[in-house]
């Protein structure tokens, strides 16, 4: 019977605790857990045998299926085996994976699943999307207040997962408009920004992506009023946000939708051409 190698890595390690305030993602993990104890109880196994059995504690077995702990892939696939549940356990997996990132993020993740279009305007920043691993880890490690480190490791999985929209079919549309600061600060050194702009000009090369850069030397720059972004979906709603338009909540109203439309469209044709973007960005490259 094989088993978790659980020296190096352990279900105690930060970022892996139930957020109480995460009703839909507590109920998801209590089932998970309790799915594991009937299992268990049935074949008169105790908690510690199992535990043993797959390279884990028995307070370790019981933290899990008590729904105070997330359990990893790898500890549902031991469980799996060692129970003989027939892939029930691990079928579990995909549900799990959603809760191990902030309910806020889950949430945005499943729109933007669902959006055939994104557009987004950022007026300082690279959108999470095309960021590389390294670069959200540095900026998470910026924020203050100081992040706990199992909050920086929930965000940076939670945007790692939110890019499978790059592997989606039908592919959907994807627009982004970057300011040229934001490929000019090298967040995380020097490496780490070259890493960025790479994966940038890997991303700009896709058939559904656009990236436009907006040059800091532009008199006319229509996103004064700070970011943008919108998702349109394939029944013709959309939903939207900008500090500059309703306080920044998310909106779908038609009236605010308009501006945020005009604003955007005016932003593209102030910025440099996708073409030209890629250009820019290989140069900056070259350059760091």
């Amino acid at each position: 019977m094989a088993r978790v190698d659980s020296t190096a890595e352990s279900t105690d390690e930060p970022g892996w605790d139930v957020d109480p305030d995460d009703e839909q993602g507590a109920a998801i993990i209590a089932m998970v857990g309790q799915q594991i104890r009937m299992r268990r109880e049935q074949l008169g196994m105790r908690a510690g045998q199992l535990g043993g059995a797959i390279g884990y504690s028995e307070d370790q077995i019981y933290k899990v299926e008590s729904g105070k702990r997330i359990p990893k892939p790898e500890f549902l696939d031991g469980v799996d085996q060692a129970l003989d549940a027939g892939g029930l356990i691990s079928a579990t997996k995909e549900r799990v994976a959603e809760v191990r990132y902030p309910k806020k993020l889950r949430d945005l993740a499943k729109m933007e699943s669902k959006a055939s279009e994104l557009q987004w305007y950022g007026a300082h920043d690279i959108h999470g999307l095309l960021q590389t691993e390294q670069y959200m880890l540095a900026l998470f490690e910026m924020r203050q207040p100081a992040y706990e480190e199992a909050l920086i490791k929930k965000g940076v999985a939670g945007r790692l997962a939110r890019q499978v929209i790059f592997g989606r079919c039908p592919a959907p549309a994807l627009s982004f408009v970057l300011e040229e600061v934001a490929l000019q600060r090298p967040y995380g050194g020097t490496m780490v920004l070259r890493g960025q702009l790479e994966r940038l000009v890997e991303l700009g090369q896709l058939r559904n992506v656009s990236i436009q850069v907006m040059p800091t030397g532009r008199e006319e720059h229509a996103g004064a009023d700070g970011s943008i972004e919108m998702l349109k979906f394939p029944d013709g709603t959309a939903v939207g946000r900008s500090p500059g338009v309703a306080g920044g909540r998310p909106v779908d109203e038609p009236k605010h939708l308009r501006i945020l439309e005009l604003r955007y469209g005016m932003i593209r044709a102030q910025a440099l051409t996708p073409r030209e973007s890629l250009g820019f960005i290989e140069q900056r490259l070259g350059e760091t």
